[in-house]
C-alpha cells in the first residue's frame, strides 16, 4: 500500500519501429545488427526501469509485442512523430500525478527504477547537453514537448513558460545515449 507521501508516477517509453530506427548508425552497421542492437537496448532500458509501472508508446505491432514480451504495458498511437507520440501518451496518463519520459536506447540505465524526481519538470541531459534523455513532469500541464536538436533547453524554456520549477542534470549515468557511430565506441568515461 502506498504511503502517504507517495506519488503515483508511469514511465513512458517511446520506441520506435526496429526496423527504421537508428538512421545515422546504419551508416556503418548492416541492418540487421542495427535492429538486434535497438532491441538490446530498449530491453535493457525496460529491465531497469522494475519495479515502475512502465509503457511503451509506438505505433508498430513487433514494438507492442516486444514490449509485452518484456512485461510492460503498451500504448498505442497514431502520430508518426516522437513529439507527438510523446504528447498523445502524455495526455492520456491523468490518472497518475508524475510522468516520467525514458528513451530507450540508454547504455547504462541502472537505477531507473529506483529514481524518484522532485515536484516540477526534472530533466537529465545527453551528454552533450543539449538532448533530453529522461525527463519527469507532472500530469496535467499544457507541456509541449521539442525532442530533437537542443531540446534540454527547449524543455527549460517550457517549465519557465507554465512557470514550473525545473531541475537540470547534467552528470547522470543516464545522459549516455547510442544515436550516432562514436556512440558506439565511446565509453562513459571517457566522455
Amino acid at each position: 500500500m502506498p504511503g502517504p507521501h507517495s506519488v503515483r508516477r508511469v514511465v513512458l517509453v517511446p520506441l520506435k519501429n526496429f526496423a527504421d530506427a537508428k538512421s545515422r548508425l546504419r551508416e556503418v552497421l548492416d541492418e540487421g545488427d542495427v535492429e538486434a542492437l535497438t532491441m538490446r537496448l530498449a530491453r535493457t532500458v525496460l529491465a531497469a526501469l522494475e519495479p515502475l509501472e512502465t509503457v511503451v508508446v509506438c505505433d508498430d505491432d513487433q514494438v507492442a509485442d516486444f514490449a509485452t514480451e518484456c512485461g510492460v504495458g503498451v500504448l498505442r498511437t497514431l502520430s508518426r512523430t516522437l513529439n507527438g507520440a510523446v504528447a498523445d501518451a502524455y495526455h492520456a496518463m491523468d490518472r497518475y500525478e508524475q510522468v516520467i519520459i525514458v528513451h530507450g536506447d540508454l547504455r547504462s540505465p541502472e537505477g531507473l527504477g529506483r529514481f524518484q524526481p522532485g515536484p516540477g519538470v526534472t530533466i537529465v541531459t545527453d551528454h552533450h547537453q543539449r538532448g533530453t534523455n529522461v525527463m519527469a513532469l507532472p500530469t496535467g500541464l499544457d507541456f509541449h514537448f521539442s525532442y530533437g536538436a537542443n531540446s534540454a533547453q527547449l524543455h527549460q524554456r517550457e517549465a519557465e513558460r507554465l512557470g514550473v520549477a525545473c531541475t537540470v542534470t547534467t552528470d547522470s549515468p543516464w545522459r549516455f545515449d547510442v544515436d550516432e557511430p562514436d556512440d558506439l565506441e565511446s565509453s562513459p568515461d571517457s566522455t
